[in-house]
């Protein structure tokens, strides 16, 4: 796993997506839908962190809902395997475990979705 950063997320995302299984006609497999799923989620937590308090350290709470994040993400991987393929080849898992219980890398986490699924979309994925 390369280490995420405030200067690298896109360029990571844009390879991750690039990565993704294609179908015949060279568009990503993985459903807009599929993804905005996981993006929602992964925004509850993002508006959460910014309007909690101003520590540097998640709450508890926090902690909580990124671990419950990370459920929700796995086991739309084990649900379907578009879902598994882009889960396995942008790391979320990884990088959600890496988040701890530190403000900063959940909002970078939170950026690094978004960038996922903005390069999702610009390289053709599934309606």
């Amino acid at each position: 796993m390369e280490k995420l950063t405030a200067t690298n997320y896109v360029d990571l995302a844009e390879s991750a997506v690039k990565k993704l299984e294609c179908d015949r006609q060279g568009r990503v497999k993985l459903t807009t839908s599929q993804i905005r799923n996981l993006l929602d989620l992964v925004n509850r937590l993002y508006d959460d962190a910014r309007t909690s308090n101003k520590e540097e350290q998640l709450s508890e709470r926090l902690q909580e809902q990124v671990q419950y994040v990370r459920l929700r993400f796995v086991y739309a991987a084990g649900r379907e395997s578009t879902v598994k393929d882009f889960v396995e080849k942008s790391e979320v898992i990884n990088y959600l475990k890496w988040i701890g219980g530190e403000k900063e890398r959940l909002l970078l986490f939170c950026r690094y979705m978004e960038a996922l699924v903005a390069y999702h979309k610009f390289l053709g994925g599934r309606d």
